[in-house]
């Protein structure tokens, strides 16, 4: 219990502070301390991840780092994709959706280790003033797709999306760092509802624990966004990046097996005019961004 209420208070903590991240532990911590099944895991992971977010976003509106032009936008996007995500999960085994998990949480630790500090970030911290946090002009397009494809997965594995959303919304919507995080929350908010509607009919949520998970966690998470105002994220998060690489690590060596395998060459011959039609999306949506990066280098080669 005492483990249980530490971790569900490290996981706000890490939500308040970083935008996201802490929600990315939601899940092994339900499945491998608690033991629930990956799917009720998953929809427990959405209610403690969006009652957190609603605390946390809160708190950073109140220091105008919330842009909510941009998160609506970003969320509309990603409500669709997590609604999408949530209704497809029903379809798929729960050690296939632990072990797509553990590949999301080992794509989000590369994108924490690297870093990197956007151009935007630098120019508004140079201004030092709170008026310019919001950008005016959108690359829509841009942002409907990536906003998309973030909330999918937010509804397929309970992921809030945070270590996705967060540099998206710095580098592409050209928010600084403190405005990306506490947008980034308000669009988990947003996501997390929609996925669970996508879960409504096939969800079972244990009322007790998840108050008791969501009690600390939004504890945490005050803690979290009083802290980001006087932490460098950027410093945090590289060192996160290793924890989550490890963890995903070790759960894709504990989920994947021979019986795991075989369940996933049967759900692709079951469904595969789903999975075709999955993989043409992905397609064009990679298509699309490799357009606007070819588009954006030439820009910035002629400037």
């Amino acid at each position: 219990m005492y483990l249980l209420i530490a971790l569900a208070t490290l996981i706000g903590i890490l939500l308040g502070l970083l935008g996201g991240g802490g929600s990315i532990l939601t899940v092994p911590v339900l499945v491998y301390v608690v033991d629930l099944s990956a799917k009720d895991a998953i929809v427990t992971s959405l209610v403690v991840v969006g009652l957190t977010s609603i605390i946390a976003v809160i708190n950073h509106a109140r220091h105008g780092f919330v842009c909510w032009k941009t998160g609506f936008t970003f969320g509309a996007a990603g409500m669709a994709g997590a609604f999408l995500g949530g209704r497809s999960s029903a379809f798929i085994p729960g050690p296939i959706l632990l072990v797509l998990f553990a590949v999301v949480m080992i794509t989000a630790s590369f994108s924490m280790l690297r870093g990197k500090r956007g151009a935007s970030e630098v120019a508004v911290e140079e201004t030092d003033t709170s008026k310019n946090l919001c950008t005016i002009h959108l690359p829509v397009m841009a942002i409907l797709f990536d906003g998309f494809l973030v909330g999918f997965v937010t509804g397929l594995v309970g992921v809030g999306g945070g270590f996705l959303l967060v540099p998206a919304l710095n580098f592409l919507a050209g928010l600084p760092m403190h405005a990306a995080i506490g947008t980034s929350l308000f669009i988990i908010v947003l996501q997390a509802g929609a996925a669970l509607a996508g879960h409504a009919d096939h969800m079972h949520i244990d009322i007790e624990l998840t108050a008791l998970v969501a009690g600390f966690a939004i504890l945490g998470s005050l803690i979290g966004s009083f802290a980001s105002s006087k932490i460098d994220s950027r410093y945090l998060k590289p060192a996160f990046g290793l924890f989550v690489l490890g963890l995903g690590s070790f759960i894709l060596y504990r989920e994947t097996d021979m019986a795991m395998i075989e369940q996933i060459r049967q759900l692709a011959q079951k469904h595969q005019d789903f999975l075709f039609g999955g993989l043409a999306m992905i397609a064009i949506m990679l298509f699309y961004r490799l357009w606007l990066f070819l588009h954006s280098f030439r820009s910035n080669k002629s400037t």
